[in-house]
């Protein structure tokens, strides 16, 4: 790699942040249902002055608790309420984790090391990703990872004050993701704790003090919400948020039952190209190079000497240590949500930390010539990032030529979808192209230029996401929900009430601006078809399901576009329009 001074490194990952993680954050509109659910959580926040009652449609909601929405909440305080201040925060962290893990890369080998690793994380597809969307999980993650970090290096300090001080950091981190996504961060640290425990045939790892402090101090940051809503409300709103979790833990929600090993292929597919780096990294030989004992850089270095009768490990490394703590960790998480029913591909994201930090340690190997290259990564690369590269070459062909594929499918919500209006310039096809020449050109120059081809393959995905995300994705979004939040953009204001029914949506919130209702009947959807309504009801609903509505005697159709469906109710006296 060409030689950077120290210095100047975290400047270049600030710069590289700057440039790839803020701009379009406000090009597409946000998407059903999480990132609309959680901006419009924010809003709410804003519009009735009560911020530490998490809220859905000016109703208790019990799903998440308030940290990711007070970011957000400051971010529209600060550019307006939009796409752009909802996705804000996770940018700003997609920055901060660049430059953790190149801090703790540094500190655990060396600087080329942890450049490597930030590097892995940076161009890496969801993860990349995900830091421009306006989802919890990129700041959730972050928390655990810290935790995680800390708690490695308070067992590694086991029987020093560097012990207690790290345990209380951990428990600092555990607390803040709890407050980010509830009980679930405690529960990934503890069961990976546990697990490594047991690797140490449950020898004392950590003292029951220092155990205790990471656990106050978790609970004291929890309760900073979490204890409030007690003391507020009682223990309704407590019973109701476990009861989620159980349920979320328990029974598959709609539309997202998927097979066990569904989170092994979004991981592989998804965290291309840094995933085939770290299946190498699972093996021996993918360790990180040992470091020398005597060098500061070796936080780890006092682990097996602290550690009661860990003769085995005296000859490991600060990485070989740490990298056991990753595995660990991948698994946890990997079983964990494989077993839950619910299966969501961000709910797998925290493994992106793990296989990150295994794909840096193969990639450290190879660029320092002590570790081959395996004729299967040539193989993994080219045909993962050629289905890629197809496929964003093949988006903007198929919308350009989307009537001759309107017949072709048996859906008819989404073949409905593909006759919005969407204006083509024709050559956005070139971007996906570009894209599996690189991966060819990188693939063909690597053994000339090892260190150059590994640099190129990580910077060229998100070039392909810096081009995509303003040119294709707000096309693809059009065909989706645009024609739906144009109806519900152009509502905004009028005294009205808008509700989807037949489909679940949070859009309607988030782009009518929904107020605060003043009557409470309107939560009710039979009072709002059949009810005496007090003013004009906008209902939408999907082509697929409008039969049940389409002869009802209170609701006319007014329009459809795209698969949707638009209704009126007039109200039940005269001299409203």
């Amino acid at each position: 790699m060409p030689r950077i001074p120290s210095r100047l490194i975290p400047l270049l990952l600030i710069l590289a942040g700057a440039l790839f993680y803020f701009p379009f954050l406000g090009r597409v509109h946000l998407f059903d249902w999480d990132e609309i659910n959680f901006a419009e959580s924010a809003r709410e926040m804003i519009v009735s002055g009560n911020y530490t009652r998490v809220q859905i449609n000016f109703q208790p909601f019990w799903e998440k608790p308030p940290l990711f929405f007070w970011l957000q909440v400051l971010s529209m305080k600060v550019f307006g309420i939009g796409e752009f201040a909802a996705r804000f925060p996770n940018a700003v962290v997609g920055v901060v984790t660049l430059l953790v893990l190149y801090s703790l890369g540094k500190k655990l080998v060396d600087k080329r090391f942890g450049l490597l690793w930030a590097l892995a994380y940076f161009g890496s597809l969801t993860p990349h990703l995900y830091f421009k969307s306006g989802i919890i999980d990129p700041t959730f993650n972050l928390f655990i990872f810290l935790s995680v970090w800390c708690m490695a290096r308070a067992v590694s300090a086991y029987g020093t004050s560097t012990a207690t001080r790290q345990a209380v950091f951990s428990g600092l981190f555990v607390g803040l993701a709890v407050l980010t996504k509830g009980p679930v961060g405690g529960l990934l640290l503890g069961l990976t704790f546990l697990v490594y425990w047991a690797w140490q045939r449950f020898r004392p790892v950590l003292r029951l003090g220092n155990a205790l402090a990471a656990f106050g101090c978790a609970l004291a940051v929890a309760s900073v919400w979490f204890g409030l809503e007690l003391i507020k409300n009682g223990f309704w709103f407590f019973e109701e948020f476990f009861r989620y979790q159980v349920r979320l833990f328990s029974t598959p929600d709609a539309g997202h039952q998927q097979p066990f090993y569904y989170h092994f292929v979004v991981v592989l597919l998804g965290c291309f190209p840094m995933s085939l780096l770290a299946i190498r990294g699972f093996f021996p030989g993918g360790r990180a190079v040992r470091l020398d004992w005597n060098s500061p850089a070796a936080d780890f270095k006092s682990a097996a000497a602290n550690l009661p009768d860990s003769k085995s490990e005296r000859a490991e490394d600060p990485a070989a240590l740490f990298r056991r703590w990753m595995i660990i960790l991948f698994w946890v998480v990997m079983i964990l949500f494989s077993i839950v029913r619910t299966k969501i591909v961000h709910y797998s994201s925290m493994a992106w930390f793990p296989v990150s930090y295994l794909a840096a340690t193969v990639l450290y190997q190879y660029v320092n010539g002590r570790l081959s290259w395996n004729r299967w990564l040539t193989v993994g690369i080219a045909l993962i990032g050629g289905v890629l590269a197809l496929l964003i070459t093949a988006l903007p062909l198929a919308g350009m030529h989307s009537a001759d594929l309107i017949p072709l499918i048996k859906d008819r919500f989404a073949a409905a979808n593909l006759t919005a209006p969407v204006d083509w310039q024709g050559w956005e096809w070139i971007i996906g192209t570009a894209y599996g020449l690189a991966i060819i050109g990188i693939l063909w120059f690597r053994s000339q230029q090892p260190i150059r081809s590994m640099v190129a393959l990580f910077l060229a995905t998100p070039l392909l996401l810096w081009f995509v995300l303003p040119t294709i994705v707000p096309k693809i979004e059009r065909y989706t929900q645009g024609a739906v939040i144009d109806f519900y953009e152009a509502k905004q204001g009028q005294d009205i009430y808008v509700e989807p029914i037949g489909y679940k949506s949070y859009a309607h919130l988030f782009y009518f601006r929904k107020k605060p209702p003043t009557n409470l009947n309107s939560y009710n959807e039979d009072w709002l078809i059949n009810g005496p309504v007090d003013k004009p009801v906008f209902f939408v609903t999907r082509n697929i399901n409008i039969d049940q509505y389409r002869y009802h005697p209170n609701l006319e159709i007014i329009g459809e576009e795209a698969g949707f469906v638009f209704l009126r109710r007039k109200p039940a006296f005269k001299g409203v329009e």
